[in-house]
């Protein structure tokens, strides 16, 4: 037990009393949130070393452990604004804030997918806006990707793991989609009133294919959109939520939609420059000038 521990140094070891201290004994009224995670020493172990392995600026870290008086706990870094569910409905949440979200969330998952040297491919098996945490800097952190006891959320579950019982990177591509209509859309993937659940992927997915957007587009969004951006973001996302696994894109795929998708949003004021200029007579200088930045792409590199 103690050689493997050897292997965690990096790690604070802290004992229960301090964690009890810094939690209130472990005050609910302290609680952010919860999740699932796996009992047992062989799992616990397991998850330190995974966590310690899995690096990425894009995933919440491990920062302490205990392992003392048959209590196994482990602490994350703190994402100070919280889980992404809490602010799709924030009319203050800009359409390019969003895009920059997805934007580091695909790229955690697509680490997980696609890892480096020797880590092994991890599926994530619960992406849904609940377990993407958002730090000071609004930058989107992936959580509880090496819960051992977590088969997903119902509203986000890819449809084939109900018929084939078998989880795949596909299956959280599908999940992810469900997280970017949430996005789009300003609301959870479904709501619960009188009892009852109701979903909107099908409605969503319904809306995209029969070209209605704007009855589903958060409405606070609208003014800030560039067209081609809610172009692409719209059309990876519908991608994702196909059936068919083989119709699916790959998160290597959905990272670079969205960064087309947010290099059109971030230059609109370039393009609203350009537009400018081209109805007004200017002199040879100006125009070298103007042209001289770059207008039209790569936030002003490229024109």
């Amino acid at each position: 037990m103690l050689a493997f521990l050897d292997e965690f140094q990096h790690l604070k070891h802290f004992n229960l009393e301090e964690i009890k201290s810094v939690t209130g004994d472990f005050d609910k009224n302290n609680l952010i949130g919860e999740g699932g995670f796996g009992k047992g020493n062989p799992k616990f172990l397991k998850e330190i070393f995974m966590l310690s392995t899995y690096k990425h600026e894009n995933l919440i870290s491990l920062t302490v452990f205990c392992d003392r008086d048959g209590e196994k706990i482990l602490v994350y870094e703190h994402a100070s604004r919280g889980s992404l569910d809490r602010h799709l409905s924030s009319s203050t949440l800009t359409w390019t804030q969003r895009l920059k979200i997805c934007l580091g969330a695909a790229r955690g998952l697509c680490y997980l997918h696609d890892p480096k040297d020797t880590q092994q491919r991890v599926i994530h098996r619960d992406i849904k806006s609940s377990n993407i945490q958002l730090d000071e800097n609004w930058n989107a952190k992936q959580q509880s990707f090496l819960a051992t006891n977590v088969i997903g959320t119902f509203f986000y579950i890819d449809p084939m793991y109900m018929e084939t019982s078998i989880l795949t990177k596909e299956s959280d591509v599908y999940s992810f989609g469900v997280v970017l209509f949430e996005v789009l859309c300003g609301s959870l993937c479904f709501e619960h009133t009188n009892n009852h659940f109701q979903s909107f992927v099908r409605m969503w997915k319904k809306s995209y294919k029969q070209k209605e957007l704007d009855k589903i587009i958060f409405p606070h969004l609208k003014h800030d959109m560039d067209q081609w951006s809610l172009e692409t973001f719209s059309e990876i996302a519908y991608l994702c939520i196909q059936k068919s696994r083989a119709e699916r894109p790959s998160m290597m795929d959905v990272v670079e939609k969205l960064e087309i998708a947010l290099g059109l949003q971030q230059n609109i004021p370039q393009m609203v420059e350009f537009e400018k200029m081209v109805k007004t007579t200017v002199k040879k200088e100006e125009l070298e000038m103007l042209l001289s930045k770059g207008i039209l792409v790569n936030e002003g590199n490229t024109y």
